[in-house]
């Protein structure tokens, strides 16, 4: 049996829930042992969709993330409790419903936040990658209802194109728990602004802007569009220096920061004369 994995892709991701929706009604009043008792109808989401609103009015963009269970191949769970939690052959990591009865810490032993407490029945539960459904040979609920294919699973070999380009939902644990699910274009940060002449009142179009940053040297350019915009998006955290030039006008030098959110440059106005 081929390891599996489960690629998620954020951008391809239009926050309908139907992934979320889909879980609750795969596992709240069925028992599918011997991977998992009936989820509790309301307090746990074994697999959830964070929505984050990005940026400054105008320019705000919303990025949906999936969090469920990573199926680590070197699960903190599984060294917490070995009797209680294994790995099956194909990667994904079940908690053992009968032997992890009482097994309470282990909800804070996830660094990933999911694992729950069914108070009723007094045992830790999370995503079983629906492996009921895997040995039918069938998909995981939630990657069935998905429409835009913002979630698949299957064999890792049939992904290896785009594993290669994927990351950890928490990369600076990646090495330590080797998760096995994996992510395409997770949100960065974008830097935006639009270009305007203020002694005409209108926007600029096609006003070269250049961002350096300041911290790697990393140069982009880009032109603004027939609203004057510019968007720099899936850009990394740190400070900026923007040149804004165009034909007829003063370039002009702006600094902005990305280190700790999306930014708006708002309104950048340029000014005629000799450049």
């Amino acid at each position: 049996m081929g390891k599996k994995v489960f690629v998620v892709d954020v951008e391809k991701c239009s926050g309908c829930r139907n992934c979320q929706i889909a879980c609750k009604d795969e596992h709240v009043d069925n028992d599918w042992s011997p991977y998992a008792k009936p989820q509790p109808d309301t307090g746990q989401f074994w697999l959830h969709v964070e929505e984050k609103v990005r940026g400054q009015v105008p320019k705000v963009k919303v990025a949906y993330t999936v969090h469920m269970c990573q199926h680590c191949d070197d699960a903190p769970c599984i060294k917490a409790a070995p009797e209680a939690v294994y790995k099956r052959d194909d990667g994904l990591v079940i908690i053992d419903p009968e032997k992890a009865k009482d097994h309470k810490e282990l909800v804070d032993v996830c660094p990933y936040g999911a694992i729950f407490w069914n108070e009723a029945l007094a045992i830790p539960q999370k995503c079983t990658g629906c492996a009921h459904l895997v040995d039918a040979g069938e998909v995981p609920h939630c990657v069935d209802v998905c429409a835009h294919g913002a979630i698949r699973f299957g064999d890792e070999d049939e992904f290896a194109d785009v594993l290669k380009d994927s990351e950890a939902l928490n990369p600076e644990r990646a090495d330590r728990d080797k998760p096995r699910v994996r992510y395409l274009h997770l949100p960065k940060r974008f830097l935006a602004g639009c270009v305007i002449d203020p002694e005409e009142d209108e926007v600029i179009i096609g006003a070269k802007v250049t961002a350096e940053n300041i911290d790697d040297g990393t140069i982009l350019s880009i032109e603004t569009d027939e609203f004057g915009d510019f968007w720099f998006h899936q850009v990394s955290a740190g400070d900026w220096r923007v040149y804004v030039e165009a034909d007829g006008f003063m370039t002009r030098v702006f600094e902005a920061s990305t280190r700790d959110e999306d930014r708006n440059m708002g309104y950048l106005n340029l000014y005629r004369g000799q450049q």
